[in-house]
């Protein structure tokens, strides 16, 4: 579904990525993973076409982004940021239903309002639809933005492409599993996600692949459980690492200190 190569880049001369390629499956969740200043919020934001500063072009289901129309796009590929921000006079229901906006001109048809309600449940935010957006906690307002770029995904196109940037920042436990899960759900539907995470356990129990950063480059691109060893994790984050194997479903388990 998406393929990049060669991507590199540089900021004030000081290099931010180098040489990464790229090739993300239908219905793969493929999770970035790294230590701060690794070029993981970067790599994203240039494989979802939010900058342009490379060479060689990323194809988007054996398309450069150039060749899509624009609203076709926007029903196809969505975005979910770090930032956004935190001043939006609206409700929490009109908020989510800005990811709609690709679909109605003026006034929502009754598939955006449905659209939206939908994307509000997976999200566990039905309960705050009448509340002021600004009256939020960070967690509920990191959720109500989870569930704007739901909505925009909501449609029959098949195939669809997210992009999340740290969407569990602020979340407790249950509504970190919760949103994982719809996001593994997502996917296994035949669509796609790309996710840039720093819980490695977390990261390790819902990727189908994890791409390992590094000072801007690849360490290791695979399978969780041959990308998440003691020696690599202990070299990447210089810190000492045990890795077990998870009762549960016996994927890689690291704990850290030990």
């Amino acid at each position: 579904m998406l393929e990049a190569n060669n991507i590199s880049y540089a900021h004030r001369k000081f290099s931010i990525l180098e040489n990464i390629d790229v090739a993300v499956n239908y219905g793969e969740l493929l999770v970035i993973v790294g230590p701060n200043g690794a070029g993981k919020s970067t790599l994203l934001s240039l494989l979802a076409n939010e900058m342009d500063k490379h060479t060689d072009p990323i194809f988007f289901k054996k398309k450069t982004f150039k060749n899509w129309d624009s609203k076709e796009l926007a029903h196809s590929k969505a975005k979910f940021s770090q930032s956004n921000s935190h001043d939006i006079p609206l409700t929490v229901k009109d908020v989510v239903l800005m990811g709609r906006y690709p679909y109605f001109n003026s006034i929502p048809h009754t598939t955006d309002h449905d659209a939206a309600l939908k994307a509000m449940e997976e999200t566990d935010v039905v309960y705050l639809s009448a509340r002021e957006y600004n009256s939020l906690s960070g967690g509920e307002k990191q959720r109500v933005h989870l569930a704007r770029v739901l909505a925009q995904l909501d449609n029959a196109i098949e195939q669809k492409l997210v992009f999340l940037d740290e969407p569990l920042n602020n979340l407790d436990v249950l509504h970190q599993h919760r949103i994982l899960h719809t996001i593994k759900n997502f996917t296994e539907r035949g669509h796609t996600a790309v996710m840039v995470l720093h819980d490695l356990n977390l990261a390790a129990q819902f990727a189908d692949k994890v791409m390992l950063l590094k000072k801007g480059k690849i360490v290791a691109h695979d399978v969780p459980a041959k990308v998440f060893t003691k020696e690599i994790i202990s070299r990447v984050y210089n810190f000492p690492c045990t890795v077990c194997a998870n009762p549960v479903n016996q994927n890689p388990l690291i704990i850290f200190g030990t």
